[in-house]
């Protein structure tokens, strides 16, 4: 087993942590300041370097923030507890944003010390057998039944060129299906092509599919190649066909039938050589009884149907995936990835997820902005999910996550920008997570009401203004979690003004800086 690294000017911290650790089986191997560290992790091997790294913050010889930084650089994945008498808010921001694993203030409690080095410790050993697998990771993830079922069906498509319809809940990842499908076909080396039908306004779809020729109507100076025609060779993956209009269905069971097709305005006949994958969250069979859905079109896409499960019924999933995802936002922000405790993923399992695979990868996105330290607790789950969990009413209760607290436990990321979105997913206009109008009738509302009653018994005379500005921190938190930092975003859908939110992250508390 790899040492606990302990360094500290102090002999005498050094003595107990040591004697403290040893009678836990736990090795250890100690230094007086961080220059003797970095030297030693030059001079160890990586297979014999720390497991956990215990520091003070204030040396003679260096800085525990300094060295918090440096060892992050060389191994990003290594747990750093940081110690100090100094407990002010300053140190314990430094020491979250650069990536401590936990805030340890002096004096502290020796067997709670332990403790924590111990959740380190199994916190390091479960990373280290997650980033093993995310390394072995294929372009999809999944080990649930289901999903291998989806695979296997993929595998069997390999060779063909037969259209697919597939079909599955909003946010399951019906295009990520799509792209496998291309990846492993004849037309892999073709381009790939996705439009979403339903986000496209009815009288400018035409042209976005079939193109359209100069002059064809106001606004068309230039001939402009459709997207049936930038598929040539490849794949043209069509989403939401359910919401195609009616005259349009038409237009598109010719191209379906014969490969040819007219740009509007034209009068040249286009062939195109492309292999049309569908996708659909609707009953198409349904769309068809009530008129909105032509029958010859569905039985003309509907050659194979591949129907992706939703994510309720793969949760043996969730946990690579918040992995994943955990991994990938912390890509994006530029931050260390967080970590996630046994407890939160238990508490993720038992959720419906209602947006599918697309509402875990926002509530990732949303914990890389607002989980206040690197490993995310149950506290620490959006309010959606603690509600609907049925875990909010304890949450809330409980002081360690009053939403009024110190800017201390809000800290959110060095930054709310958001990098450049990954190509492989085309994200919708809904939201992610499920507002709160959305959630059982009154629930909240009774947990408020207790609350304010258990407030009020206990003789507090600032029972609104503390309650106020919880319930606000909370909808302000949940809208930057859903437009993943976007202020002015999260103010139109709160209904505010921008100076507003503004207004109120500051009198919250809630700034990064």
């Amino acid at each position: 087993m790899k040492p606990i690294w302990i360094v500290d000017d102090d002999p005498s911290i050094r003595f107990v942590l040591e004697k403290a650790l040893l009678r836990e089986s736990l090795p250890t191997r100690s230094f007086t300041h961080p220059q003797e560290v970095l030297k030693a992790l030059n001079e160890t091997p990586e297979s014999e370097g720390p497991q956990i790294l215990v520091s003070d913050i204030r040396m003679p010889g260096g800085s525990g923030l300094e060295l918090l930084d440096q060892v992050k650089e060389r191994l990003p994945g290594l747990p750093v507890i940081i110690m100090t008498a100094y407990s002010d808010l300053d140190s314990a921001v430094s020491a979250f944003q650069g990536g401590a694993f936990e805030y340890l203030p002096k004096p502290f409690d020796l067997h709670k010390a332990v403790e924590l080095i111990h959740r380190a410790v199994a916190e390091s050993q479960r990373e280290a057998v997650a980033e093993e697998r995310m390394g072995e990771m294929p372009e999809m993830l999944g080990q649930a039944p289901a999903m291998q079922d989806v695979f296997r069906a993929i595998g069997r498509l390999s060779q063909s060129q037969v259209t697919v319809l597939i079909t599955g809940e909003s946010g399951s990842g019906k295009e990520l299906v799509a792209r496998a499908l291309h990846k492993h076909s004849p037309r892999a080396n073709g381009p790939f092509v996705a439009i979403n039908t339903a986000a496209i306004p009815k009288d400018l779809l035409e042209s976005e599919l079939f193109g359209h020729e100069r002059g064809a109507f106001t606004g068309a100076q230039a001939m402009r190649r459709g997207r049936f025609e930038q598929a040539d060779g490849g794949t043209l993956f069509l989403d939401e066909i359910g919401d195609m209009p009616f005259d349009l269905q038409t237009r598109l069971l010719r191209v379906l039938s014969d490969g040819s097709f007219y740009r509007v305005g034209g009068h040249s006949a286009v062939r195109a050589n492309v292999r049309v994958i569908a996708a659909t969250h609707q009953n198409l069979e349904q769309r068809v009884k009530e008129g909105v859905f032509r029958e010859d079109l569905f039985h003309r896409l509907n050659v194979i149907r591949l129907r992706l499960p939703a994510l309720r019924e793969r949760i043996e999933d969730v946990p690579m995936l918040t992995r994943f995802f955990l991994q990938q936002s912390a890509r994006q922000l530029d931050v260390e990835p967080k970590r996630i405790s046994a407890g939160a993923l238990q508490l993720l399992g038992t959720f419906d997820f209602p947006g599918n695979v697309r509402q875990l990868e926002n509530i990732c996105h949303w914990l890389t902005v607002m989980a206040p330290a690197q490993v995310v607790e149950v506290k620490d789950l959006p309010p959606e999910v603690l509600l609907l969990a049925g875990a909010l009413p304890e949450a809330v209760r409980s002081p360690a996550v009053a939403l009024a607290a110190s800017p201390a436990e809000h800290l959110p990321a060095p930054a709310f920008a958001v990098g450049a979105a990954l190509p492989v997913v085309e994200l919708e206009a809904a939201p992610l997570i499920e507002p709160m109008a959305d959630l059982p009738a009154k629930a909240w509302e009774a947990d408020l009401r207790a609350e304010a009653l258990a407030l009020l018994d206990a003789g507090r005379t600032d029972v609104w203004d503390a309650l106020s500005r919880r319930f606000e921190t909370a909808l302000i938190q949940a809208a930057l979690g859903n437009t993943r930092g976007r202020r002015i975003e999260a103010a139109h859908k709160l209904g505010i003004g921008r100076n507003t939110i503004t207004r109120k992250i500051q009198e919250l508390h809630l700034d990064a800086t």
